[in-house]
């Protein structure tokens, strides 16, 4: 598993209405900016700010095409949050609460002896 700092940029992208939406529509296949611009009231450089964002995170991958960029999003990326997610929103034997003293963990840890 990567570090949890690894995921920031991942998160933080997909912390963006605008962001969330380029992701589901990319979910379809590739599409150029141009087509993704259609269906948002914003100028072309506030989609390349999103664009940047999203590339930069890891989450999707541009390549230029004339004057305009083709997005795609990278599965790999996609896949390796989800299990992320999953990862930490199940109870595990390595839990980060019970590395420390978490009264909550001793408790339960006590309850079940």
């Amino acid at each position: 598993m990567n570090s949890y700092a690894d995921y920031v940029p991942v998160f933080k992208a997909l912390s963006d209405e605008t962001r969330l939406k380029i992701i589901d529509m990319l979910s379809c296949g590739e599409m150029c900016a141009c087509d993704i611009l259609e269906k948002f009231s914003i100028s072309q450089s506030t989609l390349s700010y999103h664009m940047k964002i999203l590339t930069e995170s890891g989450l999707v991958n541009g390549v230029r095409d004339g004057a305009w960029m083709r997005y795609t999003l990278k599965s790999v990326t996609t896949e390796d949050a989800i299990s992320f997610i999953n990862y930490i929103t199940n109870e595990k034997d390595d839990c980060i609460c019970k590395q420390s003293s978490c009264k909550v963990c001793t408790e339960n840890n006590e309850e079940e002896s």
